[in-house]
Formats: C-alpha cells, structure tokens, sequence
C-alpha cells in the first residue's frame, strides 16, 4: 500500500487544483501512479480519519486450497500450475486453472539472483582478451579484441585463423597500439594459452610453454577465468556486442583490406571516442590521463618463437623417370689397349 502520509498529501494538492503533472513533478510520483491511486479509489478514501479503510477480501473458491499450494511451492517451488491444480482438484477444488495460475505467479518463490559484483582495476593493471568469429561474403574470420580495464580503451583486428601466431601477433599490434603493455592479461579458457584448467578439482593452471615464454618475454601475467565464470570477464564480451551492433551490422566490406580500413577509422573515430556507459568518460580521454603512463615500456623488439619449423620435405623422384649417367664410360677389351700401347698411342 501507498505510504499513508503520501497519500495525504496528494490528495491536499489534488484539492488544490493542481495538475497531475505537477503533483508529478513536486513530490516524484508518477502520473501513472497518481492515476491508479485515483482510478482504484485510494485517494477518494476519508484521509482525514488517520486510518486507511480497510478493503474486505471476496471469498474465491481457491481460498480454502491456498495453504496447499503455498506449502508444495516452498517444498518444491518448481512445480507447474498444472500439477497443482490436479492436486487441488483431487482435494476438493471445483473452480478453474485461471484463478489457480494467477495465485501461483503471485507466490511461487523465486530464488534471489547471483549478484554480479562489478569490479574496477587500476590504470595499467588488466587487459582482457577474446576471440569473436563473424562470417563476412567471402569467408569467415576472428576478430581479436583486447580491452584495457580501467581505461576501456579497445583494440580489435580480424584475422582467418584462430592460432597461437595469431594471438601472438596481435598482442603485440596492441601493445604497440597502446604504447606500452599491461602488468597482466585475463584469458577465457583460450586454448592456444590455456592448456588445462585443473582449478575445479584443487589443480593448478596450465598454460601453454611457448605463450608463457611470450609473457615473459613483454613482462606481462597471465591470467584466467574459472570454468563458467565468463562473467567475471564482462569488459570484453561486451565489447563483443557493440563490435557486432555498431561495427559490422548493416556495413559492407570489399574484403580484407577494407575490413582493415573500416576497422581502424571506426576504433579512432567512433569506439575510443565515445562517452562510455559505464565509467561515464571518453575512453581515450581517460586512457591518456590516467592509464598511459602506468603500462609497462615495450619491449626492445618482438618475440621470437622457440618452436621449430617443420622440416621441409624434399622432392622424389618417381620410379619411372629415367636416370641419365653424368659420365659415359666406353667399355672395350684389354687386347685393343695393348695394340694402343705398341703402336705408341
């Protein structure tokens, strides 16, 4: 119910020939509500008796079973209105499945959501790291995003494959990109980084030896989300999102080269220069004032894989091909060299 005092007042501007819209605009209530408290009699009421008038409940068939359903819902609070109403039909119940459904959306329990804890880093602290796939006419490709978290300044590539030289290569695009480079990057389970998560289980994290190798190499940790706890790495994937809404819907590529274009003029002229939703300040703006200075220098020149290159294999020669002498030796008799010898050849 409305607040008593509330009500008293309203109904005290309302005398005072106030417009709806008014009243809406000294005292913060809608003028929806004011309407539903006018439409369903609650300011028509004697305000000046200190008491509400109290509204006498009409009998329903349903009454005499609502403890039934209240009790089997907190037992079970799954259960569907049809099950209920087969159990209320079998303890006496006459009336319809309507009355029954409205009573049971009204007090069927519902569990308390997970609270989704927002969690802000420091300048310079985190990246977070993901892959996207979009299908564009003439093939598929992944865009790489990495986002600062304090700054949300964002940096995005599309590649054709998914593989650890790409990761490799575009993160230190984006540390050029950025200037400098994170004290840490967060991973959602990436394989070419995370090699197993044995968390869960009380294990360890394994990455991969070569990006671990990387990770030293520009000084940065590595980091990863739990197992279905994604949403601890929301400041990417939405991202991901807005790459999807604002970038690619509704435009046309030419093909790779103007992907790269598009993707360049839209990250300096749209997505790092927009007033973002969440810090309520330009991504740039904030990333130069606050973030630039706190990322670690780069490093004197790129990583250079370990991993050996296959070996090149070398060309067969069929079975059938001729093999031609280099040398053509004539054979002929030790009589005919003797001759040679006396005739003094």
């Amino acid at each position: 119910m409305f607040g008593w005092e509330r009500l008293v007042l309203l109904r005290h501007l309302l005398d005072q020939g106030l417009s709806k819209a008014s009243i809406a605009r000294q005292t913060g209530v809608s003028r929806r509500l004011i309407y539903h408290l006018l439409r369903t009699g609650q300011l028509d009421r004697d305000l000046g008796t200190g008491s509400p008038r109290v509204r006498v409940a009409r009998a329903t068939k349903l009454g005499p079973y609502t403890a039934i359903i209240t009790t089997r819902l907190a037992t079970y609070p799954e259960l569907s209105a049809v099950r209920l109403f087969d159990e209320v039909r079998a303890a006496g119940y006459g009336g319809g499945i309507t009355q029954l459904r409205d009573f049971v959306a009204h007090v069927r329990p519902r569990p308390e959501p997970e609270p989704v804890l927002r969690f802000e880093t420091p300048p310079g602290l985190q990246a977070q790291v993901d892959f996207a796939e979009f299908a564009f006419p003439w093939g598929k490709r992944h865009a790489l995003l990495v986002v600062l978290g304090y700054s949300r300044l964002l940096w995005l590539h599309f590649y054709p494959r998914q593989t650890m030289a790409t990761v490799i290569a575009g993160l230190e695009d984006a540390f050029a990109y950025f200037g400098g480079v994170p004290h840490e990057l967060l991973f959602d389970q990436m394989k070419s980084v995370i090699l197993e998560d044995q968390r869960p289980d009380g294990g360890k994290l394994l990455e991969n030896a070569e990006f671990l190798r990387f990770a030293a190499h520009w000084g940065f940790r590595i980091r990863a989300c739990r197992p279905y706890r994604a949403q601890t790495k929301g400041k990417v994937e939405r991202p991901v999102g807005y790459v999807r809404g604002n970038f690619v819907y509704g435009r046309e590529f030419l093909g790779d080269a103007d992907l790269d274009a598009q993707r360049e003029q839209w990250l300096e002229g749209t997505a790092n220069v927009r007033l973002h939703g969440t810090t309520g300040e330009v991504p740039r703006l904030r990333f130069e004032r606050d973030e630039r200075v706190t990322l670690l220098p780069l490093a004197a020149r790129p990583y250079t894989t370990l991993i050996p290159l296959p070996p090149r294999r070398l060309r067969q020669i069929a079975p059938t091909a001729p093999v031609r002498p280099l040398l053509t030796v004539e054979r002929r008799p030790l009589t005919t060299y003797a001759a040679l010898v006396e005739a003094g050849v």
